[in-house]
This record gives structure tokens, sequence and C-alpha cells, in this order.
């Protein structure tokens, strides 16, 4: 049978950045991954999508970010690019088009099975990230066939639409993203908008990064959140990362003769109704909006004599349609921006809680040598973005070092 030190399951850049820190550490390990480094953010992309944190924050494990735009945002492709050349710097051992089937105990660690052989490994990391399989609802499936049913990981350009309006559901930063460039292709597109978080893009000249950087909230640690369960069922940031750092939000959509619905509800053939709750989504997310701003502002230094900026509110002076008509509206496709969900069929060990994800306190699980890497909330509130990955695989990878130091090798 094959061996490893350590086995990391997953080859984008949660595992990328724990092979870099085992590689420091001179701990043999392999990196096993289903398709092609980066693959994922090509087959999981549309065309035209850019990374939402600027590129001073992308930086791996001994590769800051060395180019001439640092608050510039990356594209998808520049990206995997990006991603094949770290793994290529420092010779990352990973085994590409290698798919897992099964993840056992062994007498001395753990068996891995894969479609190209069976390996032993006395460490795990898991490392197959936050969005893994598309959630697509039910309803999606009892919508007249005559429609194009799409889920945004299947989305990559206007020209691939069928011709007619769109329907976007889910106003996080992929809904709002695919519904502007539509309708900025000269479709009709309607949003139907669920719980969201609005943010801008800038404030007071500054990335809300920046401001979320150095006031310290990135790093804010899991343990120490009033309620961690609910932090991690927050919608993502209804942001984009555009060449011009404009906004992409409701308010800005509303502009550009986009559309606004409640979250839906219920399908019938050739109708979709929506709840009665756009109003309350927005109020819910502006409120919480102004409460971030206003903790900028103090942190600022900044009181009430300081220029006033104004961020443009969303209309809500007309009732939204509680019902459509797909033929009646010619909506003729439907893209389901409704996130991703996990599942592990083929970790065959109690690793999992009552919810179904992996269980563990700061990315170590109950079980021996088994650890969790680039989930969000892993240790802290970046952990699922490119630079939380980086700090949490370091501190992560550390765990490992004294795990095997323990049982008897000495990592060089």
């Amino acid at each position: 049978m094959n061996a490893t030190d350590v086995a990391i399951i997953g080859g984008g850049q949660a595992g990328l950045a724990m092979s870099r820190c085992l590689f420091n550490r001179g701990i043999g390990h392999l990196v096993f991954e289903r398709g092609a480094i980066g693959g994922r953010w090509q087959s999981h992309a549309w065309d035209s999508l850019r990374l939402l944190t600027p590129n001073w924050m992308n930086r791996l494990p001994e590769a800051p970010y060395e180019g001439n735009d640092p608050d510039g945002f990356m594209l998808r492709d520049d990206y995997v690019s990006h991603l094949r050349d770290y793994s290529a710097a420092f010779g990352a051992p990973v085994m590409e088009q290698t798919a897992v089937t099964s993840v056992t105990h062994d007498p001395a660690g753990f068996q891995i099975a894969t479609d190209r052989g069976i390996w032993h490994a006395r460490v795990v990391v898991i490392a197959t990230g936050q969005c893994d399989l598309p959630n697509l609802p039910g309803i999606a499936h009892i919508i007249d066939r005559r429609v194009t049913n799409l889920h945004s990981h299947q989305y990559r350009s206007p020209l691939v639409i069928p011709d007619g309006g769109v329907l976007v559901v889910g106003a996080s930063s992929s809904g709002v993203q695919i519904a502007d460039e539509l309708r900025r292709s000269g479709r009709d597109v309607a949003l139907a908008v669920g719980r969201h978080t609005r943010l801008p893009r800038t404030w007071r000249g500054r990335d809300i990064f920046w401001w979320l950087d150095r006031m310290g909230v990135l790093a804010e640690r899991t343990r120490d959140l009033p309620d961690p369960e609910a932090a991690r069922r927050q919608p993502s940031l209804q942001l984009a990362g555009r060449p011009d750092h404009a906004n992409i939000d409701l308010a800005t959509l509303q502009g550009i003769g986009v559309k606004l619905v409640g979250r839906v509800v219920a399908a019938e053939g050739n109708a979709i109704e929506f709840a009665d709750d756009l109003a309350s989504s927005v109020a819910s997310a502006e409120l919480k909006q102004r409460h971030l701003l206003a903790r900028i502002e103090a942190f600022a230094g900044l009181d009430q004599r300081a220029p006033q900026v104004t961020i443009e509110p969303v209309d809500l002076s007309r009732a939204a349609p509680r019902r459509l008509s797909l033929a009646a509206g010619n909506i003729r496709t439907i893209v389901w921006a409704t996130g991703y969900r996990r599942a592990y069929p083929w970790l065959k060990l109690p690793a999992l809680g009552p919810d179904g994800e992996i269980a563990h306190r700061d990315g170590v699980t109950g079980i021996s040598g088994l650890y969790a890497l680039g989930f969000r909330l892993l240790r802290k509130r970046d952990s699922n973005f490119i630079g939380g990955v980086a700090s949490d695989a370091i501190e992560l990878s550390k765990c490992i070092f004294a795990f095997l130091d323990q049982r008897g090798r000495k990592a060089a």
C-alpha cells in the first residue's frame, strides 16, 4: 500500500496553502484533487468573474501580493494561473484528476481509497472548500420544462442564455453580479431577494475590507463570537470586485432597470409565487449596514461634524408583485444563485455533527489526526477567504507537526 504522512483532500487554495506549510516543515504529504489545480474556479464561476477581495488580501503562505495593483480585483482565469504557478513554485505533490472515494480508519491512521489506488496516511486534512455541491431548492424541479433552470455555477455569460427575460433567485454576491451582467447585456431581469448583507464597496476612500482588516473584524475568533452558529448562517456579502470599485447592490440594480421581488416560496408549472418580505429583507440589511458603518466611523475618530456620505436607498415605494407568470413575463431562464451545501459520502468516519457539517474546534476534529481547513468561520471570520485560509493553514500545520512528533516521527 502507498503511504504518506499527511493526505490533503482538495487542491484549491486551502489544500495548496496547507501543502506549502507542510513543505516548509519537511512533512511528507500528498494532495488529492479530483480535477485540475484551480479547476473549480473555472467550472463553478462565470467568465467575467473577479475575486471579491482586493489583491492585497489574497496572500498565501510565502506568497504575498507583489503586483502593481494591490487594490484591484483579479480575474477568475488570472487567479487560476496564480494558483498553478504557486503550486509549481515549490513542487506541490498534487495528484490531479484523482477522486477520493472513501476515508476510513486503519490500524496506524487512515486509509484513503481513490479511483487511482489506495493510500495510507497518519493524518488527513479535509480542504474541499465551502462551495462544494450546488444548493438547488426543490421548487426548481417543478418549474415548466420550457424554462431553462440553471444554478449559478452553470452560468457563464449572457451569450449562452436563451433569448428572453431572466429571473435570478438570490441577492448575495453571485446573484447581484449575474443580475447586473444580464441587465447590462439588454435582458429584462427580475431579482428575487431574500436575506442578504449589504455593504458599500468603498467607504471614506478605502475598500470596505481595508476597514474590516484594520478594525480587526476579519481576525475575530469564532470561539469569541456571541453566537458562532448564527454567524455561520449569515448570508454572504453583497459585493462585487469591479475594476471601477463601484457598488452592485439593490439600489444600483434598480437604477439600471432590474425589478425586485421577494423571496421565492412556491411554484406551479408556469407561475412563481413570492413572499411579501422584500421590505423587511431590505430593512434588516440596511440596519446591519448602518451599525457597521457607525462602528467604522467611531474607529476612524469621526463624529457628526464629519462630511456625511450618502448611500442610495432601495426604492420600496411600489409594492413588489407576489406572483409572476413566466409566460406573461417572457421569463425564459431562471438562475438559482442559492449557494452551496457540503456533503461527505466518502468520509466513513464519525466526524459530522447533527447539521451534516464537519464537527471541529478551530479546525481540529474529535478524531485523532483528522483536520479541516477552508470552511466558513473555521477559526475566525475570514477563514473561508484566501488570506484567512493562509493563516489558518499556518496554525493547523503546527498542530499536525506536534501530532506527528508525539507519535515518534521527528519532522525535519
